[in-house]
């Protein structure tokens, strides 16, 4: 007996000296990691009246963007300068947090580039949030303070490292050293985006070339991370260790781009497939971003220029900024929060608190919907005839459209077919029940309308009052 009582006495400090290191210790453990489905776009548009503020586009695929908020910003900094550029966005290594730090500038209020340039803000402006909607108010930090005659700081970048357990924090100064003034890289660390140790110089080119607009990548291949910059080119290098040495890749020279024509490059990392992507800011010609992917970092002459018809950036110019890969439940959450104008919920005339929403593909009327971006629609010009006709495009699912099938609906992917094309085109007529609501009538069937029964979407003919009620929508 007293042989059974000291077992389970050791088995029950064993289980408390358990929980107790779990408890204490800094290791964050995610049950089940939830793949990336998503991208999340975060930039400026320009030197107008509010576009160096904060935005938000969103992506499911990384070629077609829809900005969210009806295109206005999402973040204003109202410290600082008051304006704020070139920012990039950070999740932490245990996937608790995000930050978006960005450069502490207002072009716009007057001031002008040589101001900006030698006599602007050193500081970075910063947010924080747990779950991308909910974010504190913007702080300034002064990360350039230490660095003699410091004009500026530029494009602020923040990667996390593993062989330090901190953030490195880097970005463009342009200021005095060894006789020569020009723009360097400097980094400094930080382990939580308040205590930051002073700045240390990271990147300094020979001669008189500058250097600005310096974005790390982790792309664990050749070389564990890959760097692009704005050196005289967009020079692309390569290294296993970030504050390591790096080695020269290449620029995209063949492609006809220079300095002086594109800057800000952003690298990111196609979901689920060998590709990545390169965005370069046209801001020469006032074009904002062009998109450029490659199936191979090790080298810069795969990069492929897309043409206009492989991507769509929306309707805000894209000025500098970053890439966050995003979840699914990240992405319906952003989508929710600020919805593009061009969403709508469609709701039922005889159940109010239902509104018309997919789920694993089938259409149905539902309410308290979860995730709600599965109730929202971009209201487009007909596939099959866009004079007087309309289709129903999933906001979360870009592509996919509202069908009929067997006069059954489902969210189906636009195959190009003419026959998916005329199941997607309606009609939008008076309500067959309430002339101040809307009726859809098929275009390939033109009598029968969509109309909910026992919940779920048809397409049917319609005569009787209920059947008017079920058919009459808003």
């Amino acid at each position: 007996m007293y042989n059974r009582c000291k077992k389970i006495l050791y088995t029950l400090m064993i289980f408390s000296l358990i929980i107790i290191m779990s408890l204490t210790t800094n290791t964050y453990v995610l049950s089940a990691e939830e793949p990336y489905a998503a991208y999340l776009l975060v930039h400026f548009t320009g030197e107008s009246t509010n576009g160096e503020q904060t935005y938000f586009a969103v992506s499911k695929d990384g070629f077609h963007w829809t900005d969210l908020n009806n295109s206005a910003p999402v973040l204003i900094s109202n410290v600082g300068e008051k304006g704020v550029r070139d920012q990039a966005i950070i999740r932490s290594f245990d996937g608790s947090k995000y930050w978006i730090i960005a450069t502490d500038l207002r072009i716009a209020s007057g001031k002008g580039w040589s101001a900006a340039q030698y006599s602007g803000s050193t500081s970075i402006v910063i947010w924080e949030s747990t779950d991308l909607i909910n974010w504190s108010s913007p702080r300034l930090v002064n990360v350039g303070a230490n660095i003699p005659s410091a004009g500026c700081v530029w494009a602020p970048e923040a990667i996390y490292d593993e062989a330090s357990g901190n953030y490195v924090v880097y970005w463009a100064t342009t200021s005095m050293l060894n006789g020569i003034s020009k723009a360097r890289i400097y980094y400094c660390t930080t382990k939580d985006f308040i205590s930051f140790t002073e700045a240390k110089l990271y990147i300094d080119r020979p001669g008189s070339q500058g250097i600005i607009d310096t974005q790390i990548l982790r792309v664990d291949g050749q070389y564990k991370y890959i760097r692009a910059s704005r050196d005289g080119q967009i020079t692309h290098e390569g290294s296993n260790s970030i504050l390591g040495t790096w080695t020269n890749i290449g620029n995209i020279a063949h492609l006809g781009y220079t300095e002086a024509q594109v800057e800000g490059p952003i690298l990111y990392k196609f979901n689920n497939e060998n590709q990545w992507g390169l965005m370069v800011d046209q801001y020469a010609a006032g074009k904002g971003y062009l998109p450029l992917v490659s199936k191979d970092l090790t080298t810069t002459t795969n990069y492929r220029v897309l043409n206009s018809e492989e991507y769509s950036l929306g309707a805000n110019k894209k000025r500098h900024g970053s890439i966050l890969n995003i979840t699914e439940k990240e992405y319906n959450a952003l989508v929710t929060r600020w919805p593009s104008e061009a969403s709508s919920r469609i709701q039922s005339y005889n159940y109010p608190d239902r509104y018309v929403r997919h789920i694993n593909l089938d259409v149905r009327i539902d309410s308290d919907i979860s995730p709600f971006a599965d109730s929202m629609w971009k209201i487009v010009p007909g596939l099959a005839n866009s004079s007087g006709y309309i289709s129903f495009e999933s906001t979360n699912y870009p592509g996919y459209y509202l069908r009929s099938n067997n006069f059954d609906f489902e969210l189906a992917k636009d195959d190009g077919t003419n026959s998916f094309k005329q199941d997607a085109t309606f009609k939008k007529v008076p309500g067959l029940k309430d002339s101040s609501w809307s009726s859809f009538q098929s275009y390939n069937n033109p009598n029968r309308y969509i109309r909910h029964y026992a919940y779920l979407l048809k397409l049917e003919e319609v005569s009787t009052d209920i059947e008017k009620q079920d058919a009459t929508l808003k």
